[in-house]
């Protein structure tokens, strides 16, 4: 029996999962919800939201990415089929239950949550395990941290104990930012390389070795400072430091006119989301009068949003047999559609288009929800049907 091409890889069943996730939940929440959550008692409902949308939705496209990425990196069979099932089979009743807001469940969610996250981690470890290699060991490393997070702030909702349950949040913003960073210096050499020779033929961009990993070693410091000390002001110093190394790295798209190809643009302007973000917690942790969900905002919707949505389109072209040179009008409308929800999210809380408020929170949210939707309209055929070279092989 043939197997579905859908099945064929991580990331062509995990990417349309995530986006589906991404587009349908906002719109439960905002529109039909008006921000309440039917079951929601002692959580608070906007936790459920974030958790939601970084364990959710980017969780999902961080295991599509990984899962497909880590075998290539290796050079090993990439998961399929019945795995890949069994791994989708984890993830959808903590979806559930998180869309419910279903306090008296969460432990159940947490469950499945671990158990997803600790079969990711298991299944790339056994790539590498398998070539003997740890050039890639800190993927499964933060993976598990970020399961550890998980656990931790499951813990913090059973025991009412909403401040910590905070700051595990941001926690796993924060790791997420530092996966980010990690891909995004694997990811971007490939990319810019393209865009600036679109044969492949040469490789014109070398990125800065000094550059590679040093916003990724702050942000560590700054989570770290962040979590346990969270009175210190040390963290705040922390903050600007990783904000200046993110926008140090800024210097890697200084390539001319193909900086604005959309994928390109878009792995930028994530860059540029985490500098900002992390110098706007740095001001608010020095006392300056700005709010702290600005900065959160500015990593999570805004750096991650972007990032995400890059590897979306990045990734489910090159893996369908498809180029950059020629996007597909949902590639564009997905990046625009993403950035315009993290501006328009984001600008209000700096008293830049305070007319938006307090219109920008459902504004944001529908123009977040679209992104994914218009990118699973553009890409659900290609991921669900065989790649280009091996339907022109078909036909001959």
């Amino acid at each position: 029996m043939t197997e579905r091409p859908i099945l064929a890889e991580a990331l062509r069943l995990f990417f349309p999962l995530a986006a589906a996730h991404g587009a349908l939940l906002p719109f439960l929440w905002v529109i039909a919800g008006g921000y309440e959550l039917p079951f929601a008692a002692d959580i608070p409902p906007s936790q459920w939201h974030a958790h939601e949308m970084i364990f959710g939705t980017y969780g999902m496209a961080l295991a599509g990415f990984l899962g497909s990425a880590v075998p290539e990196w290796t050079d090993t069979r990439p998961a399929r089929g019945r795995t890949l099932l069994c791994l989708a089979a984890l993830w959808l009743p903590a979806r559930l239950i998180g869309a419910m807001g279903a306090d008296v469940l969460s432990l159940v969610a947490a469950v499945f949550d671990l158990a997803f996250l600790l079969a990711l981690s298991m299944l790339i470890g056994r790539a590498m395990l398998e070539r003997r290699t740890a050039k890639h060991l800190a993927f499964p490393f933060w993976l598990l941290s970020f399961a550890a997070v998980e656990a931790s702030m499951r813990y913090c909702w059973f025991t009412r104990d909403v401040a910590l349950a905070a700051r595990l949040l941001e926690t796993a913003v924060c790791i997420f930012i530092v996966m980010f960073s990690l891909s995004a210096s694997r990811i971007n050499v490939v990319v810019i390389n393209l865009a600036l020779d679109p044969t492949g033929e040469t490789t014109p961009y070398r990125p800065h070795p000094g550059r590679r990993h040093a916003a990724a070693a702050m942000t560590v410091l700054y989570l770290a400072s962040a979590l346990f000390f969270p009175e210190s002001a040390v963290s705040a110093w922390l903050a600007l430091a990783a904000g200046a190394a993110f926008l140090d790295r800024l210097a890697e798209w200084f390539i001319g006119r193909p900086a604005f190809k959309t994928e390109v643009a878009m792995l930028a302007l994530g860059n540029a989301f985490a500098g900002a973000g992390f110098f706007a917690l740095g001001a608010t942790r020095l006392g300056f009068d700005l709010p702290r969900v600005a900065g959160l905002h500015m990593l999570s919707i805004g750096a991650l949003g972007c990032a995400v949505i890059a590897v979306l389109i990045i990734a489910g072209l090159r893996h369908t047999g498809r180029d950059l040179l020629h996007l597909p009008w949902q590639a564009h409308g997905a990046a625009l559609l993403m950035a315009a929800a993290a501006f328009v999210r984001v600008l209000p809380e700096f008293d830049f288009a305070s007319g938006l408020a307090p219109l920008h929170h459902a504004a944001s949210a529908v123009l977040w929800a679209a992104s994914f939707g218009v990118w699973l309209h553009g890409f659900f055929p290609m991921l669900a049907t065989p790649t280009v070279g091996q339907e022109e092989s078909a036909c001959h």
